[in-house]
């Protein structure tokens, strides 16, 4: 890229901050190399601006404190703060957004899997949903975890190692089929 490409708003994916525990802080630089959207809890807002990231909204259903100049709060209402967050995105448009938790609850995130492209960081761990006949490109060994049930499973490139849980066979794609709009599967960061 030249030094003067110009990053339009929402061509990026937004970052939503719901918990910073054990996550790399070279990893949170690389997802904020194109200045997303950041949307933090009150909690994560407080870590962030200590690590002097900017933050764009703080998810809250109370008037706390705002620690930076220009931060917007966004009131959650009757949703929890990870729905409120993902009901503005969509509203707005946006077409990805990285999320950070340090909690998985895959229910909070199943009513957006097909508005949004969403891909969760938990655990040392790269969550995604995906539409069946995904195929993805990885180094032999790699470990899939699927998350969520799939019917009628068939795949490619794999070798499962136990329960929902498979090992990439060589280098080179892997596909997944199965019945149903979509599938959470994990990666190893």
């Amino acid at each position: 890229m030249s030094s003067h490409h110009v990053v339009r708003e929402k061509q990026e994916p937004a970052l939503l901050v719901l918990g910073l525990d054990n996550f790399a802080d070279e990893l949170l630089g690389q997802l904020l190399e194109w200045s997303p959207t950041v949307i933090a809890t009150p909690q994560t807002a407080e870590k962030l601006i200590v690590k002097g990231i900017k933050i764009d909204w703080i998810i809250t259903n109370g008037t706390d404190d705002v620690l930076q100049s220009d931060v917007k709060l966004m009131p959650c209402g009757n949703d929890n703060l990870t729905a409120a967050a993902l009901k503005y995105l969509t509203r707005y448009e946006y077409s990805a957004v990285n999320i950070i938790t340090d909690k998985l609850k895959l229910k909070d995130y199943e009513h957006f899997a097909d508005k949004i492209n969403l891909v969760i960081f938990n655990d040392h761990k790269k969550i995604f949903a995906i539409n069946p006949g995904f195929s993805k490109w990885k180094p032999a060994g790699e470990t899939i975890e699927l998350l969520s049930p799939a019917g009628k499973l068939e795949f490619t490139g794999l070798e499962k190692i136990k329960d929902d849980q498979y090992k990439t066979t060589a280098d080179g794609f892997f596909s997944l089929r199965f019945d149903g709009p979509f599938l959470f599967i994990a990666e190893d960061l």
